[in-house]
């Protein structure tokens, strides 16, 4: 049941060194390009990511939140070209969910690296990195990094009594 798939899906930082196998990474790529987007445009790319060094270099695309990426066996890069769609932001963002629901189906771990709007360091934007580092054309924009593995860290469901019910409204917001 879906609704199981998301409460089990948590944010995994942590993973065992075993590669995620073809056939997997395979499933997660053509789910991500099911992903819906505004008006069909499919303005979204996607880099996979496996090799070691890369990775390591990508664990420093920004000072926080992404030095976990080293030990992760693969990770997807979420891209848009801005000019195809007014609402990229939105479409690759679909697309990065999409990717870690997908995981978690297959019982992998993942986590969301923002890019968009985050810097290396006080100079250097972390898209400007990456895209630098990976060969990406300039018109391209980058939303995120998604860092997927055999998770190496136990989390806990979502408790279902912990959801936020009074965020609901229902035909007028009170």
């Amino acid at each position: 049941m879906f609704y199981n798939l998301l409460k089990k899906r948590r944010s995994i930082r942590k993973y065992i060194s075993k590669k995620v196998e073809k056939e997997k990474v395979d499933i997660i790529i053509k789910s991500a390009l099911l992903s819906p987007s505004s008006r069909g445009r499919r303005p979204w790319e996607f880099i996979v990511v496996d090799d070691s060094n890369l990775l390591e270099k990508l664990s420093h695309c920004r000072e926080h939140g992404s030095q976990f990426l080293k030990e992760a066996p693969l990770a997807i890069i979420v891209l848009a070209d801005s000019k195809k769609c007014d609402v990229w932001i939105e479409d690759a963002s679909i697309a990065s969910i999409i990717i870690q629901l997908a995981a978690q189906s297959l019982d992998l771990g993942s986590c969301w690296i923002q890019v968009r709007e985050r810097y290396k360091n006080e100079e250097l934007k972390t898209e400007d990195y990456i895209k630098e580092l990976l060969e990406i054309p300039n018109y391209y924009s980058i939303e995120s990094i998604i860092a997927i593995g055999y998770p190496g860290e136990n989390k806990d469901a979502h408790d279902e009594s912990q959801l936020l019910m009074e965020k609901n409204h229902y035909n007028k917001y009170k």
